[in-house]
Order: C-alpha cells, then structure tokens, then sequence
C-alpha cells in the first residue's frame, strides 16, 4: 500500500491531532483513539482485534522494511495512511526507536462480563494505580505468567496513556485489561468463587505459603497507601513478601511479578 500523502508540516491539522492523542487524556476520550508506536507494537494491537483508524510512517526510519510492507499490505481499505519527512516524524514520536510507525487505534472498552476466564483463573487486580509504566510492567509480568486478565480498580490514569502501552510493549493488547470500580470488581469475583489475596504487611503470610492453585486474584495496591479497607475485609486471604532490609516495601510491579511466578510455580510445578 502507498501512502496518500506526504505530511511535511508540524502545522499540519492530522499531525496537531496525533499530537493532543499523545497528550491529552481527554481527547482520547473524545475521538475514541489512542496512539501506538512501533512496529513490534502496532502488530500486536492489529492481531488481537483493535481497528486502526490511521497509519503514519516514515520509510527512511524502517528498521525491518519487510514486514513493515507485509503489515501495509494487510490493512483494510478504510484505514488512512500518511507519510511523514524524518523531521516531522521526530517532532510526533515519543521515542527514537519506533521503526518509522505510529498509528491511530480506535478504543475498545472490556467490561468484566467479557473476560473469558479458565476454571483455575489467575487475575491480577491493581487497586488506584497511578504510574502508568508501572502499570505497563505488571502488564509484562501478566504476559509472561500468561494471567487470565489484569483488572485496574479506581483508576488514576487511562488505559490508553502512551506511557502505560510503551511500558508495556504491547501487552496492554494481549492480556485483558478492564477498568471498574472496587465494589464492582469485589463483588464479580465473590460471585465466581475466586479467592482473593490481598497483599499487606498486617495480619498476613508468607506468600509462598498460601495455596494459589484454585481460582486466584492477587490484589496490590499503591507503594504510598497500600489497600483500602474494603479490599482488606473482602480478602480470602493476607499475604506478604518477606522485607529482610530496612525498607519495608518493593515496586508494585516487581510485586505483581514476585506473586504472579509463585502461582505458575506452585501450579506447574516442573515448568
């Protein structure tokens, strides 16, 4: 596929668009897009379902031409395609290293009903998170654990935030990820029977001394104020990681990453 156009213009009314996607939330919200950069990233968003809605590139900045023409060719006739000068195309990238692709992705929104779960589900649910590359990491981990899906309870950043799908390298696209309330989250896994394991320094155990074989949600708050109550007395059970330094807590996301591998240890025990 060709490009429709070449863009050399910062002024340019699509380029100022890409631009307020990348940084304002509220425009996101707005027009129903968001903005994903990289090759790598974009085809993962493509192979999990999302539509995109236009395609900016800049050829001299390709690192894998081929597939970055195999993933032209394979884009539906409705998606708008734009060439980008190297100069323009450096004034609208986050980063240097995006192989000279951008695109625009309509939103999609999951809602708990959607979530396809396995009968020993394995959930992770982040209550107030507000980092975005934090939240991009646990992302990661969940990937890598293969997770059944990621719920962000009260959020404090959206799940569109350039940030969060850099960090995550793409897997905002191939773990589920829901957004909600904590009442609303509480009471779905109440109604499945998932355990709940909220994880806090009170009252609580070891981690790897818990059972995490049957359905589990592991539960994190944030580093400042961990969990709130309502989370504390819904919990099926309090754990911990053992702190043996002076501080007496880690990232969140090395956290999530910590527990994530106990249930896929505990659960393939020979992996």
């Amino acid at each position: 596929m060709t490009a429709a156009s070449v863009l050399s213009s910062a002024q340019n009314p699509k380029v100022k668009r890409l631009l307020a996607l990348q940084q304002k939330s509220s425009e996101r919200r707005q027009a129903g897009l968001f903005v994903v950069e990289g090759l790598r990233e974009v085809q993962h968003c493509v192979e999990v379902g999302y539509q995109l809605d236009t395609l900016f590139i800049c050829p001299s900045l390709y690192v894998d031409e081929a597939q970055t023409d195999e993933l032209l060719r394979s884009l539906p006739s409705d998606v708008h395609v734009f060439e980008l000068t190297p100069q323009v195309y450096e004034k609208v990238a986050y980063r240097g290293t995006t192989e000279g692709v951008i695109a625009e992705v309509r939103t999609r929104q999951l809602q708990l009903e959607d979530l396809q779960l396995r009968e020993d589900a394995l959930i992770v649910v982040l209550e107030r998170v507000e980092k975005p590359g934090n939240l991009g990491a646990v992302l990661r981990s969940a990937d890598a654990a293969q997770a059944d899906a990621v719920i962000v309870c009260d959020p404090l950043t959206d799940l569109y935030n350039p940030n969060l799908i850099r960090s995550s390298i793409g897997a905002i696209f191939t773990v589920p990820t829901v957004a909600c309330s904590s009442e609303e989250c509480i009471r779905f896994l109440q109604q499945r029977g998932i355990s709940i394991l909220t994880a806090q320094l009170q009252d609580s155990h070891l981690y790897y001394d818990t059972d995490m074989r049957r359905s589990t949600a592991i539960v994190m708050g944030t580093e400042s104020t961990g969990l709130t109550d309502q989370w504390r007395q819904a919990a099926t059970a309090h754990i911990r990681i053992p702190m043996l330094g002076r501080l007496d807590s880690l990232n969140v996301s090395v956290s999530a990453a910590i527990l994530l591998f106990e249930a896929v240890r505990q659960r393939n025990p020979k992996a």
